[in-house]
């Protein structure tokens, strides 16, 4: 076998085994001991095909992104990508905020980032958890641009929308994975048979009822998150949710909305409750947090990881914070 053709192989086999190990992770439910690494997870919040920066949670205040991350901020894609430069992310947030709020989901620009994300997986909240009352928040299997286009034209059937959310990730021949980068154009996912998985955000803000959440959480997947909403200390959600915890899968986010955007700190006291109750699920803060100290004392209660944009984007949080979170 010529060399070359060897070292592609090698390289192969060692992608494979980390995107197994990584995607296992969480099915596995490992308990996050104090002190345990910790996950970052970057967000970034789209309405109308804009990426938008999050004032208190209140949406109507959210404005178009500035960051020095990208030099086309309103573009979620070059954000994303510039979000890698920071640092090499394996998960991305995308809170879609046309599904969120009833006006449709966003599925042409969530099939962009999951495409042309060079992590392992993508977590979207589009308010899709209601799809008894407005199926648009269901991606297809096997986003790309491709499927979008069927699905917006009918081509694609129901079927489609209601598969488990599986993805397509880069071989390691793409670009930015350490391995390929002068192999151009860089190839994107749709074109690849390597899978990865596309994780839809069970909103509980978008409930009504536990049997909602049964009917979404049997058309996303085991392994996708359930975010617990929460404004003020009003829990948004059926509150059977809230109150047992054998209800929850193995991840679960703690989402302050009053926090996010606000530079307050995250909510330790509420974090530290659910965090006691959660069992071996992991726990994922999301809210306030504004530096490496907030990093650190998540870190101390047992947090799994933490969903953070505003920080990532004022350089309040470093790669050298991040890599110290997750080591």
């Amino acid at each position: 076998m010529p060399r070359a053709v060897r070292g592609d192989a090698a390289r192969l086999a060692m992608f494979t085994s980390l995107a197994v190990r990584l995607h296992l992770s969480p099915v596995l439910h490992h308990l996050p001991s104090e002190g345990s690494p910790m996950q970052v997870i970057p967000v970034i919040d789209i309405r109308g095909g804009v990426a938008v920066a999050a004032v208190r949670g209140d949406r109507a205040r959210y404005r178009p992104l500035e960051t020095p991350l990208a030099p086309s901020a309103a573009d979620p894609v070059a954000i994303a990508l510039g979000l890698r430069t920071l640092y090499p992310f394996r998960t991305l947030y995308v809170a879609d905020l046309d599904g969120i709020e009833g006006r449709g989901a966003d599925l042409a620009m969530q099939a962009r980032l999951a495409d042309m994300w060079p992590g392992l997986e993508c977590w979207i909240d589009d308010g899709g958890a209601g799809f008894e009352k407005t199926d648009v928040g269901i991606p297809p299997l096997l986003t790309s641009p491709t499927s979008s286009r069927r699905l917006a034209s009918g081509e694609m059937g129901e079927e489609h929308r209601r598969e488990p959310l599986v993805e397509q990730v880069p071989s390691p021949l793409w670009g930015g994975l350490g391995w390929g980068e002068s192999r151009q154009p860089p190839l994107i996912k749709s074109q690849l048979p390597y899978t990865m998985i596309k994780s839809h955000v069970l909103g509980s803000e978008s409930l009504a009822s536990l049997a909602d959440y049964d009917r979404a959480r049997q058309h996303a997947g085991p392994v996708a998150p359930l975010s617990l909403d929460f404004r003020g200390d009003r829990f948004i959600g059926p509150a059977e949710l809230l109150e047992d915890a054998t209800l929850w899968p193995g991840r679960v986010i703690v989402m302050t909305l009053a926090r996010v955007g606000s530079g307050e700190g995250p909510d330790l006291a509420r974090l530290g409750e659910i965090i006691a109750r959660a069992g071996s699920r992991e726990v994922y803060a999301a809210g306030g947090v504004r530096n490496a100290e907030d990093l650190r004392a998540l870190r101390g209660i047992g947090a799994a990881g933490a969903l953070i944009a505003s920080a990532l984007h004022q350089g309040t949080i470093t790669a050298a914070d991040i890599e110290r979170a997750a080591t």
